[in-house]
């Protein structure tokens, strides 16, 4: 059942190569990665299991903020998240909140959304 407001997209790429094209997209487009949460990782480190996952926490303050001022609950959702995972038949997905959601959900006003409506582009090459 499709989830409202995410977007997923199907990678060919392994999780981890996946982060790393998805990183270097970021920086071609002046975008910043603020953090990696490892979550397959820190799982693993608990001593439990689970199959790859990992998120990107990114964006830019000369664009976000702008959209925060204008809707301080916006703030929840910046920056931005990428959701890379693998699923049990080893197919790697990336999953993130499409901006007309987040338009929508925080009343954003539409001129101001264009600030990121290029991520699913960016996001969409990153997989190709």
């Amino acid at each position: 059942m499709p989830i409202t407001g995410l977007v997923q997209i199907a990678s060919r790429y392994s999780v981890t190569e996946t982060v790393d094209r998805l990183t270097v997209a970021f920086s071609a487009k002046g975008l910043q990665l603020f953090a990696l949460v490892d979550h397959s990782g820190e799982a693993e480190k608990v001593g439990l299991t689970m199959r790859p996952t990992k998120l990107l926490i990114f964006g830019s303050p000369k664009g976000g903020t702008p959209l925060m001022v204008a809707s301080p609950t916006l703030a929840i959702d910046l920056p931005l998240k990428a959701l890379v995972w693998e699923d049990e038949a080893h197919k790697v997905w990336l999953a993130y909140n499409s901006p007309e959601y987040l338009q929508q959900r925080h009343s954003v006003p539409v001129d101001l959304i264009k600030n990121i409506a290029g991520v699913g582009a960016v996001l969409q090459k990153a997989v190709e």
